[in-house]
């Protein structure tokens, strides 16, 4: 990948955080769409390790699982000879800018309004002011690349709205710097609901493992989730989010992972019962876990290692450019 090539094709910036179990949910909802991406955009993806430490980590674990992402990542498809990989901290022009952000673009008013803080931690005393405005820090990593595109699932087209807010007030006030990105949205699968319960979306965050598929569960394990998946009531197999939302949403599981259109699953199905539904995508997931785990598992930690401090080498120029500008702006270079 060339970055002196930005001005011919868009840019893409996304990334995960190195905490919890990534799942069949992630993989649907976010990276197999980012391989798509990464051979018509100029693909940034990043581990956001200092996303992770809102909540408080174990230091051994969180150092494992930012290895271990960029294992998914690259188990996934992401080929770092298209797309940077690298890790958030990095790059201390995240963090420089989440605090410029802080103080001349952002408000109150504007994170008072995530929905996400509201769900995770508004009622705790003890949460962390990270969890608060981590939004704000988002924007920065986003804002450092001259991002185009952003991919994300439909709970965090907020986020990249607020991004947009911040960008455009600070062009306002101080000067034209910041590229104002777009959110994008996967039509299928970017809602991925949970085993146990489709009105909540698949999480690693989940107090049941019965909720999602971990991309490190065993085969075997993950056929067992599968036959165990809430279903609805009756027995036709109909895509209907309404009246059938477990068995819609074992559909788009098995679509996206087959390649099978839904009305043609429909109409296999038609004369058949939920059961054999359930053992064809236990079938299926396992397949794909198997081959998924055989990538995820040639991947050295040393090889890691290299292609974290290849892409952040890489990158490091435009995020450090960027903020030259911002300081400029405000008078502070």
């Amino acid at each position: 990948m060339e970055l002196d090539k930005q001005d011919i094709k868009k840019t893409v910036f996304s990334g995960v955080q190195p905490s919890g179990v990534l799942h069949l949910g992630n993989y649907l909802g976010a990276l197999s769409q980012w391989v798509e991406m990464q051979n018509q955009y100029n693909c940034i993806f990043c581990v956001v390790d200092y996303h992770a430490i809102t909540v408080k980590q174990e230091p051994k674990e969180l150092s494992r699982r930012i290895l271990d992402v960029v294992k998914i990542y690259l188990a996934s498809g992401i080929n770092p000879e298209q797309a940077v990989i690298f890790q958030q901290s990095d790059i201390t022009a995240h963090t420089e800018l989440s605090w410029i952000l802080n103080c001349a673009s952002a408000r109150l008013a504007d994170l008072n309004k995530m929905t996400q803080f509201k769900e995770k931690g508004a009622k705790k005393e003890s949460v962390s002011v990270g969890l608060y405005d981590y939004p704000v820090l988002m924007a920065a990593d986003i804002l450092l690349y001259n991002t185009d595109i952003v991919p994300v699932g439909d709970d965090q087209v907020q986020h990249v709205e607020l991004t947009r807010t911040l960008a455009e007030r600070f062009n306002r006030d101080y000067g034209q710097v910041f590229k104002i990105p777009e959110a994008s949205v996967r039509k299928q699968g970017a809602r991925i609901m949970g085993l146990d319960d489709p009105s909540k979306k698949m999480s690693k965050s989940a107090s049941s493992p019965a909720n999602y598929i971990a991309l490190t569960d065993s085969p075997e394990m993950a056929a067992k989730k599968i036959k165990r998946a809430v279903t609805d009531s009756g027995s036709e197999i109909k895509f209907d989010l309404k009246k059938k939302p477990a068995i819609s949403n074992l559909l788009v599981i098995f679509s996206l992972l087959s390649g099978i259109n839904i009305s043609e699953l429909e109409t296999n199905y038609k004369n058949k019962g939920y059961g054999d539904l359930k053992n064809d995508l236990a079938e299926e997931v396992s397949k794909f876990l198997r081959e998924f785990q055989i990538k995820y598992n040639s991947f050295t930690d040393e090889e890691v290692k290299r292609i974290l401090k290849d892409g952040a080498d890489k990158i490091r120029p435009v995020a450090n450019e960027t903020l030259r500008r911002v300081k400029e702006k405000l008078g502070i270079n």
